[in-house]
C-alpha cells in the first residue's frame, strides 16, 4: 500500500497548520527552546535527572493550558504556543539569575535593566535568526502579545514606543494568554512540591498547615495509599492537586467567558480577570505559596546554590564587559550596531546553567 500524498488534494506549497500551530512549531524548533532543557526551575540542572527544568516545566504548562482551552472551546494551539514560549527569556539559575543580571545592568547605568517577560518577547521577535530578510520567528500578534503580557496590561517605562503603539499595552491579552498564566501557577506549585519532597528539603508535614494541602492529602488517603509509599504517594498527590485546581478554574471561569474569540479580552480593559478561582481558593493558594517560599525556596540548600549562580552571573558579566572578544561570533558582530551592555546581557541570558558554570570556571576556576 502506498502512503504517498495525493497531490490532487495536497500541495507542498500549502501549509495545513493553523497560524498558532505554526507559531508553536517554530518555537519548538528554535535554539532557545532547546536551551530550556538545561535551565534551572528550582533545582540546578546538575543536581539530578529527576528535577524539573524550564523545558519540562514549559511542557507541563502547555499540557494544562491545552486541557483548559479545549474545555472552553478556545484555541488550544494559541495557548500551546504561548505556554512553550513563556520562559524563553529566563536566564540560567532561575529568578535569581535574572535579578542579578538586572542589578549588573543598572549598576552600570543601563537603567532599563533586565526583565524576563520582555526578554522572552525579544527572543522570539528579534534574537532568534531563522530568516534572511527579517529577525525573529515571525509569530502571530496574539502569540507575541500573550508572551509579553501574560494576564495583565504591561505598561513598562523601558519599552520602545513602537511596541506600545502596536500592542496597546494598557489592555489585557487574549483569554488563552490568561489561561496560560494560571496554568503556569498550577504547574509550578504542584511540581515544586514534588521536587522539594523528592529532594528531602520539605515533607508533607511541613505543608499540612495549608488547608489546600490537607484537602488533597485526604483524597490521596482515601485511595488507601500510605505516605511511606513515597513515589506513588507523591504522584497521586500531584495528580489530585492539578485536577482539583484545573476543575476549580473551569467551574469559576466558564460562566465568565462569553466570547470564543482570541481578541475578545483585548477590546475593553477588563477590571476583573475572567480566568481564575473563587475567592476562597485564591486565599488557600496564596497561603500555600507563602509556605513554599519560606520552607522550600528559602531552604539553605537552595539559597546556597542560588547564591553560587548569582556569583557566576556577576563574574560572567564583568569578564565579558572587560573582554568582549570572548563573545561568540554571533554576538561579537552585534557590537558594531548595538549597545555592549545589552549584547553581553543577551548572551548571558541565553546560556544554560551548565554552560554558564563551565564558562565561569574557565574564567575564574571552580566555584
Amino acid at each position: 500500500m502506498s502512503f504517498a500524498p495525493d497531490h490532487r488534494f495536497f500541495s507542498i506549497e500549502s501549509d495545513f497548520r493553523n497560524p498558532y500551530a505554526r507559531d508553536r512549531d517554530r518555537v519548538i524548533h528554535s535554539g532557545s527552546f532547546r536551551n530550556l532543557e538545561y535551565k534551572t526551575q528550582v533545582f540546578l540542572n546538575s543536581e539530578g535527572d529527576f528535577f524539573r527544568t524550564r523545558l519540562t516545566h514549559s511542557i507541563e504548562v502547555s499540557q494544562i493550558a491545552r486541557s483548559i482551552t479545549s474545555q472552553l472551546a478556545l484555541s488550544e494551539s494559541l495557548a500551546e504556543a504561548i505556554a512553550l514560549s513563556h520562559d524563553l527569556g529566563h536566564t540560567p539559575f532561575g529568578h535569581i539569575g535574572g535579578d542579578t543580571l538586572d542589578e549588573c545592568l543598572k549598576e552600570d547605568g543601563f537603567n532599563n535593566g533586565f526583565e524576563h517577560n520582555f526578554q522572552s518577547f525579544r527572543v522570539v521577535s528579534s534574537l532568534e535568526k531563522r530568516y534572511k530578510s527579517f529577525d525573529g520567528l515571525n509569530l502571530t500578534f496574539a502569540t507575541l502579545e500573550g508572551i509579553l503580557k501574560h494576564s495583565y496590561p504591561y505598561k513598562k517605562s523601558f519599552l520602545p514606543a513602537w511596541i506600545d503603539e502596536r500592542f496597546n499595552l494598557e489592555t489585557h491579552p487574549s483569554i488563552e494568554a490568561m489561561i496560560v498564566d494560571r496554568a503556569d501557577e498550577i504547574a509550578y506549585i504542584s511540581h515544586d512540591i514534588d521536587d522539594g519532597i523528592h529532594a528531602g528539603l520539605i515533607s508533607f508535614d511541613d505543608l499540612r498547615e495549608s488547608e489546600l494541602v490537607q484537602e488533597i492529602l485526604a483524597k490521596v488517603n482515601a485511595e488507601g495509599i500510605r505516605e511511606d509509599e513515597d513515589e506513588m504517594f507523591r504522584y497521586r498527590f500531584s495528580s489530585h492537586l492539578i485536577n482539583h485546581l484545573v476543575y476549580s478554574l473551569l467551574e469559576f471561569s466558564a460562566p465568565k467567558i462569553t466570547c470564543q474569540s482570541t481578541i475578545c479580552a483585548t477590546l475593553p480593559c477588563r477590571e476583573e480577570i475572567p480566568v481564575g478561582f473563587d475567592a476562597a481558593l485564591e486565599t488557600k493558594i496564596k497561603k500555600l505559596k507563602k509556605i513554599l517560599f519560606v520552607k522550600l525556596y528559602q531552604h539553605k540548600n537552595i539559597v546556597r546554590r542560588m547564591y553560587a549562580g548569582s556569583q557566576a552571573i556577576k563574574g560572567l558579566y564583568k569578564g565579558l564587559m572587560d573582554e568582549p572578544k570572548m563573545l561568540p561570533k554571533f554576538f561579537y558582530h552585534q557590537l558594531e550596531t548595538r549597545n555592549k551592555h545589552r549584547v553581553v546581557a543577551d548572551y548571558i541570558a541565553s546560556m544554560s546553567d551548565r554552560y554558564a558554570l563551565n564558562f565561569f570556571n574557565e574564567m575564574y576556576g571552580k566555584i
